[in-house]
């Protein structure tokens, strides 16, 4: 089993190593504009990806304390579901503003300051999804467990999941195959 886990995990890359040059050779000619609006274009997917399932999330969140079993909950699990919520409606609000922002600087030539602004953003709205995620796992588990090493372990260990997701494994491959020029 393990060696068809590692056969799987160390797929070779699409390209070779040798032809690694090629993305930036096929931009070329692009222009300063052109690439702007590349960059807002693939910016603008990502958020799509992610603005329906951090609303959806924020959204049940939002409604579990009209629920008949909310009251039940003592101190410290209303403290990490106020927690929760809180980061959820932090994600949502980082993950919308670049609509925002570009709405207010329609047509003022300031897609520079837009992507830039929107990648710190979609950065920070990332982190605040993880902590809700982590969050959400920890109220699962003691709402169906009532146990708090259960939920300390399940946020703990989503949080470590998420970490080596969205921060290790894509900072590990940027310094592999990091091109000499500068980047987009």
């Amino acid at each position: 089993m393990s060696s068809v886990l590692g056969a799987l995990w160390n797929l070779p890359d699409p390209v070779d190593d040798g032809e690694q040059s090629w993305d930036r050779e096929a931009r070329d000619g692009e222009t300063v504009a052109q690439r702007l609006d590349r960059n807002w274009s693939i910016l603008i997917q990502e958020l799509r990806v992610l603005q329906t399932g951090v609303q959806v999330l924020a959204g049940f969140l939002l409604i579990v304390p009209f629920q008949s079993r909310f009251d039940v909950l003592d101190g410290p699990e209303v403290v990490i579901y106020l927690v929760t919520v809180g980061f959820a409606v932090a994600a949502v609000a980082f993950l919308l503003a670049p609509i925002a922002m570009h709405r207010v600087l329609f047509r003022q030539h300031e897609m520079r300051t837009i992507i830039a602004t929107t990648h710190r953003e979609a950065v920070v709205g990332l982190m605040c999804l993880a902590v809700a995620l982590a969050g959400a796992a920890a109220i699962v588990v003691l709402a169906t467990t009532n146990s708090g090493w259960g939920a300390g372990l399940a946020a703990g260990g989503l949080g470590l999941l998420l970490v080596w997701l969205w921060i290790w494994l894509p900072l590990r491959t940027l310094a592999r195959v990091r091109p000499s020029g500068p980047a987009d």
